[in-house]
């Protein structure tokens, strides 16, 4: 199993992972957000890329170890899904939100079998939209998917019942609950903020601050 804790706390430790309850950042949705991940960052450090990368195998391996190809989604989980395919020596894919408007025209990028099993890579799962929109383009390819793992994972309900419903299973690194707490522990947010953090969890798409 992967360390959760130690996950957050490299994300922490580079800032891919910031809090600002006070004055909340907007997301591309117009949601208003106390926190932001962006783990494109870890990338740019050698070390932690490293050892995110060797979590995500390990975890990839332990939960499908079936799995004969990787496929990234597109964009920030490109990255992330071919260094892990090629540390897997697995063959790697990556899903572009919408077929490409010109030559192929192709939608899944890359050298695919029918049915092969496959393990999708995200950053991150938020509302579970754009991922589960790769899922329907891979099954849609002929593709078999196993699940999909992510490095950080918002542990929204409305995500949960999508993925249930759309009969895929998600893994992450480390997870929203695991963040607060280590964020709290540290003393980057206070215990006063803890609720408002909980709260936003809860109902994000309607919550504006304090």
């Amino acid at each position: 199993m992967t360390n959760e804790k130690l996950v957050a706390e490299k994300l922490l430790q580079v800032k891919a992972v910031t809090f600002s309850p006070d004055k909340p950042y907007t997301w591309a949705s117009g949601w208003k957000s106390p926190i932001y991940c962006d783990n494109r960052k870890v990338l740019s450090f050698t070390y932690i890329r490293e050892f995110v990368k060797s979590e995500m195998c390990n975890l990839i391996f332990e939960k499908f170890p079936e799995a004969n190809l990787i496929a990234g989604v597109s964009t920030a989980g490109i990255a992330w899904g071919a260094l892990a395919a090629d540390q897997l020596k697995l063959p790697f894919v990556y899903v572009r939100p919408k077929p490409k408007e010109h030559g192929l025209g192709n939608q899944v990028e890359g050298f695919f079998e029918p049915r092969q099993k496959t393990v999708v890579v995200e950053d991150l799962i938020s509302t579970g939209k754009s991922s589960l929109q790769v899922v329907e383009a891979l099954r849609k390819a002929d593709l078999e998917v196993m699940g999909m793992v992510a490095i950080f994972n918002y542990g929204f309900s409305a995500a949960k019942e999508a993925f249930e419903r759309a009969a895929v299973t998600s893994y992450s690194l480390t997870n929203y609950p695991v963040m607060i707490s280590l964020a709290i522990e540290k003393g980057i947010v206070t215990s006063d903020q803890e609720g408002v953090l909980l709260k936003w969890q809860d109902d994000p798409s309607t919550w504006t601050g304090f």
